[in-house]
């Protein structure tokens, strides 16, 4: 791509940073160069964080009628998945899938749920009522 044919389609980063993308100047030599955005890129961000925003009100759907724990609506909020939460807390993944479920959830000891509430920045008591930070 040419310098100038970098795209400079404002999105929703574009105010904030801009990336960095390669270009070929006008004898032909590899530079970098500044760019605001992409449509094509800021489009597919969209559908993205769209589909993140559905996830969690699934997720927070399931804890209010009672088919999962509120370790799930956390888990959708921070952006993480059952193995990356494994890793933060030191729990093995089926470990996490069982305090997933609300029976197992309200039996958890204050210790455990220390360990999550530190990983998702949430007290104890929000963490037990659904109430992000």
């Amino acid at each position: 791509m040419k310098k100038e044919d970098i795209p400079q389609d404002t999105g929703a980063f574009g105010k904030i940073t801009k990336e960095v993308c390669y270009a070929t100047d006008a004898e032909g030599r590899y530079t970098t160069e500044l760019s605001k955005g992409w449509d094509v890129k800021n489009s597919a961000n969209d559908a993205a964080w769209q589909d993140i925003g559905e996830r969690q009100k699934t997720a927070m759907a399931r804890v209010l009628n009672k088919e999962a724990s509120p370790i799930l609506y956390f888990m959708e909020l921070k952006l993480m998945d059952i193995k990356v939460l494994a890793g933060y807390t030191g729990f093995w993944a089926w470990q996490v899938r069982r305090h997933m479920r609300p029976d197992v959830f309200k039996n958890l000891s204050d210790r455990r749920l220390r360990r999550y509430a530190e990983v998702f920045e949430v007290r104890v008591e929000d963490l037990k009522n659904m109430i992000p930070q």
